[in-house]
């Protein structure tokens, strides 16, 4: 345990990474202590700029933009994390399920999957959302959490279809090892990175996912978050008034934890894929040796 810790923590990307994502959540939880105001309370004149009284502005109807940011936080995390643990739990059970079992079970289980990746999913979520009206945030992360798994599930498929051959399964098979113990003690461990990258993967889609359809007016309009923000920046027309911090406060947000969850999901690719951490090595090794060259060649220069 020490020693992944180890390997993480050298990782940078894995560091900055984890500190941004860190950041966001320590925000989310201390959300009712960073800030005085309710979300919805008038606090200041409409479209104020920002201040030492209200740091972010007021929004058209004098609400506080910083407080609304800041429980926004909270909503849109909780999005991404409830559908990126859907996503991940049906991914991961299906495709374990037909990799493993193969036969009859991976046919019917492909075929669901090629069904839901042939289908668009944007389009499939606009006409959901609008089917179902103004949708909470619970309903948005449910909507988008069971109709995305079909990647993560082909890909665990892959995974699992590449581990069933190897030795150590086949000697645990010969050994009598229950079903239920193999897929847990000898295939989970072995595909924690690709459960891992399916589940960030999952979270940023779907915050940007969320952020969309809410922008669009899909979303509950009374729900703080980040795209309820955006849409009402939009229908009160802030950027053509020149209130810019109404749309540059959830846009900044949403861009910074997108950079923070790409970093986390490169660093997992990095530390599960030797080769990618010895092109690293390699490209340090190499530069290090072009600067000793330049070194040698300024030494050995004849002086003017």
């Amino acid at each position: 345990m020490s020693g992944s810790l180890e390997v993480i923590f050298r990782n940078k990307k894995a560091v900055v990474g984890l500190a941004i994502v860190l950041a966001y959540v320590a925000i989310a939880v201390a959300a009712p202590w960073i800030t005085e105001h309710a979300p919805m309370q008038r606090v200041g004149r409409p479209h104020e700029p920002p201040s030492m009284d209200q740091l972010l502005g007021t929004t058209r109807m004098g609400r506080d933009v910083f407080t609304q940011l800041i429980w926004g936080t909270r909503t849109s995390l909780f999005v991404g994390f409830l559908a990126g643990l859907i996503v991940t739990v049906i991914g991961v059970t299906l495709g374990i399920t037909a990799g493993y079992l193969g036969g009859w079970v991976d046919e019917v289980i492909n075929f669901f999957t090629n069904i839901a990746l042939v289908i668009p999913q944007l389009p499939l979520l606009l006409v959901i959302a609008a089917f179902v009206g103004q949708a909470s945030p619970m309903v948005i992360a449910l909507i988008i959490g069971l109709t995305s798994w079909a990647w993560g599930a082909r890909v665990t498929r892959a995974q699992t279809m590449s581990l069933r051959r190897r030795e150590f399964i086949e000697a645990s098979e010969l050994a009598g090892e229950p079903t239920w113990r193999m897929i847990a003690v000898e295939l989970l461990p072995n595909l924690l990175s690709i459960i891992g990258f399916n589940f960030i993967g999952s979270v940023i889609y779907t915050i940007i996912t969320e952020a969309t359809l809410e922008f669009l007016g899909l979303g509950d309009p009374n729900a703080v978050s980040w795209g309820t923000m955006l849409y009402n920046a939009q229908t009160s027309s802030a950027i053509m008034i020149g209130a810019w911090w109404e749309v540059a406060a959830p846009a900044s947000f949403i861009a910074v934890i997108g950079i923070g969850l790409s970093l986390i999901n490169f660093a997992i690719d990095e530390i599960s894929n030797p080769r990618l951490r010895t092109l690293g090595t390699v490209a340090k090794a190499a530069k290090a040796q072009r600067a000793i060259d330049r070194a040698r060649v300024d030494a050995t220069a004849p002086e003017a």
